[in-house]
């Protein structure tokens, strides 16, 4: 983490592995902008995609 701060390589909107950051810190950020967007009249829309059912039904050995 030292390395990634003193570099700037992590992004404004990460929330994994950063402190004061959650995934409910990230749920607020993200109904917060689609919230902001209705009310100025443009239309929102938000995808979500879970490929952790992906990666279950390879084998671990094939994978790596």
């Amino acid at each position: 983490m030292k390395y990634l701060k003193e570099n700037t390589l992590l992004l404004d909107h990460q929330s994994a592995y950063r402190a004061m950051h959650s995934m409910e810190t990230a749920v607020l950020k993200v109904l917060a902008n689609l919230l902001l967007a209705l009310d100025s009249g443009d239309l929102a829309m938000l995808t979500l995609l879970d490929l952790s059912s992906a990666f279950d039904s390879v084998d671990n050995d094939t994978l790596l």
